[in-house]
Order: C-alpha cells, then structure tokens, then sequence
C-alpha cells in the first residue's frame, strides 16, 4: 500500500490555452491572469484543508507553467517552493511536430487532434498513452514508500493518466491505457489507498 496522501493539482491556463495552441511538452507556456487566479484558488483550498506549513514533499513537472502554480500555491501554504523536486515525468504529453500549432489549423487539415472526453490523439511521432503511463508508474514506483504526503504539480493529459494508473481506472479502449475522467484547469484531487477525492474543481477549460 502506497504510504502518505497524493495531492495532485493541475496547472492554471496558459498563454497557449488561451490562444488555443498545443503546448504539450513545451517548457516555456507562462499563465495568464486567470491562471493565477486559478493558482489562488488552489492555494487557498489547500490551506483551509492542510492548515499553514502542512507536512508535504512538493513534486512539480520541470515546465513554467507548473512551477508558477506552485509558487502560487506555496505562498498560500507557507512552504519553500525552492524545496521542491522537480521530475520530467510528470510533463505533459509530448506532442511532437504537433506541438505549438493552433488547434484549429490541425483541424483544418482533417488531422485528428481531439478525441472523445478531452482527450488528445497522439501525433504520428508524438508519445502514446502507453508511454505516458510508463513515465508514471516508473515515478510512482520511485516514491512509492517515501513518508508523508505528496503535492504534485502537473497536467491535463498526464495526470489523468497518472490518477487512472493509482485509482485502477479501466483500461481505455482506444488508448490501452487506464485514465481518469478529466477536470479544468486548476483542479486538485487527493488519491488516498487508491480511493480519490475532489479537493478543488476548478474554473479553466480542457482539453489540455
């Protein structure tokens, strides 16, 4: 059994959300005002359940995006966000040539970008569900007997995967992959013994 309690948030809106762009592994997509806000409200929910200076190990992907919601949440918190440990396999999913462009460029060309609940397709040489779920579990595994309780900063795509894998969701049947229903942006559950809770809905958009 797992030890400890798993918080994991996802980002607040991007810059590349707003304009509707793909941003998948890209490091370098900075929050907009409502991603702040959205930060703000995650703090704030944290700090009426976990009180100040709450015992968590601070996990977070090594992109912007996430670490500015972390800076954020820490604030509310009163944790050193320098202490967190920052890990590329809880990025994104990699979107390869795709990666940048406008959805609906993609989508004028009749490529396959948007499926079904949110999700994204893979590009032809972006990363599969499969991997994603690889990088993960490989994480997990590393953590799996640490003390405590774990704050993890991270995505649309990949936390879905990454709460599928710990929750025993179903195996998707398009993607053979397990993954938990989406949230907006701005969204932190709690996965405790393999059971999750909403903490926080937030108010941003999908898909990621």
């Amino acid at each position: 059994m797992r030890k400890g309690r798993d918080f994991i948030a996802r980002h607040g809106e991007t810059v590349f959300n707003a304009a509707r762009r793909l941003q998948g592994d890209h490091l370098h997509t900075p929050l907009t005002r409502a991603g702040f806000a959205q930060a703000d409200q995650m703090g704030q929910a944290l700090a009426d359940m976990l009180g100040r200076a709450p015992a968590l190990t601070l996990w977070a992907s090594d992109t912007g995006r996430a670490l500015q919601t972390l800076a954020v949440i820490t604030e509310h918190l009163g944790l050193d966000w320098h202490g967190a440990r920052h890990d590329p396999r809880l990025t994104e999913i990699g979107m390869g040539s795709w990666g940048g462009r406008y959805y609906a460029e993609l989508m004028a060309g009749d490529l396959p970008v948007i499926a079904p609940t949110g999700l994204l397709h893979p590009a032809p040489d972006g990363e599969t569900y499969a991997e994603i779920a690889a990088r993960v579990s490989d994480w997990l595994a590393d953590t799996h007997d640490d003390p405590g309780d774990r704050l993890i900063i991270m995505h649309g795509i990949s936390s879905r995967v990454l709460r599928g894998v710990m929750t025993g969701c179903d195996v998707h049947p398009e993607f053979a992959t397990p993954i938990a229903a989406g949230l907006p942006q701005g969204s932190i559950v709690m996965i405790e013994h393999g059971r999750e809770t909403i903490v926080h809905l937030g108010s941003g958009r999908a898909p990621a």
